[in-house]
């Protein structure tokens, strides 16, 4: 009988290097853990840090007060998995350190989707930046200061 969820999202999830990823995390519970200013800024800080990234880079991302999404071009020393654990957990420990926060962060595992096309990718970064607009968080992207891409 097949499975359902993540372990069948698992099984077809491969990492190729240069390849160039969306990745959609939740939080643990779907809870606006992110809704708070220091809370935002510590995990903006730890997921964008060459710590977390090491090789791969970050092209664009928007972080939410209840998810995040990323779009990361994987390097040649790195998986998939392993970017967005690394990302996950070091943003997790600066929350929790810089604002006492004690609950778990993140939701286990993440969507990602493989960007083949460039036209594809500039559509994509485009809808990251636009989460915050669409979520009514703000009425233009210069009142909302939790989201960065590297094509502007």
């Amino acid at each position: 009988m097949p499975r359902s969820g993540q372990s069948q999202l698992r099984k077809g999830r491969y990492s190729v290097a240069g390849q160039v990823y969306h990745v959609v995390s939740r939080t643990h519970g779907r809870k606006r853990i992110f809704a708070g200013w220091i809370e935002a800024v510590s995990a903006c800080r730890a997921f964008t840090s060459s710590r977390a990234l090491q090789d791969s880079r970050l092209l664009c991302y928007a972080l939410m007060p209840d998810h995040a999404h990323w779009l990361v071009q994987l390097g040649e020393e790195d998986q998939l998995a392993g970017l967005v654990a690394r990302m996950k957990s070091l943003s997790a420990k600066a929350v929790r350190s810089e604002a006492g926060l004690c609950e778990r962060v993140w939701h286990r595992g993440f969507y990602d989707r493989a960007i083949r096309r460039e036209e594809d990718l500039a559509a994509v970064a485009r809808y990251i930046v636009a989460n915050p607009l669409r979520a009514a968080l703000c009425t233009n992207l210069r009142q909302y200061p939790f989201w960065d891409a590297v094509y502007l």
